[in-house]
């Protein structure tokens, strides 16, 4: 399988997608910590994975994979989370939105 879709058990497990619009300012320092945060969050108690995509224009989707909500609200309060959360609404995104959702079902080969 191919390594950039993230690999999670039998549902029920949670899902926070963020969907965001970039704004194209400070591309070095969104790049850094963008690749904090993946690191940060693979250490968080109850991570799954995520996945994550960007078109040429600057929309893009995560969706980070979580055992529960718990977990997933959890990493919402970790302080290095929301410093980055900060400087998204600050300098790198003209619009976002956040949905979080139980996922009942998968399929794939």
């Amino acid at each position: 399988m191919d390594d950039r879709i993230a690999q999670t058990p039998a549902p029920p497990y949670v899902t926070v997608v963020f969907t965001s619009v970039r704004t194209g300012r400070d591309d070095a320092g969104y790049d850094a910590m963008a690749l904090e945060m993946d690191r940060l969050a693979a250490r968080q108690p109850g991570y799954l994975g995520v996945e994550s995509a960007r078109d040429a224009e600057g929309f893009g989707i995560t969706a980070s994979y979580w055992t529960d909500e718990a977990a997933a609200k959890a990493w919402k309060g970790v302080a290095e989370h929301a410093g980055a959360q900060r400087l998204g609404r600050e300098r790198w995104y003209a619009a976002y939105r956040v949905r979080v959702a139980t996922v009942t079902r998968e399929y794939g080969p």
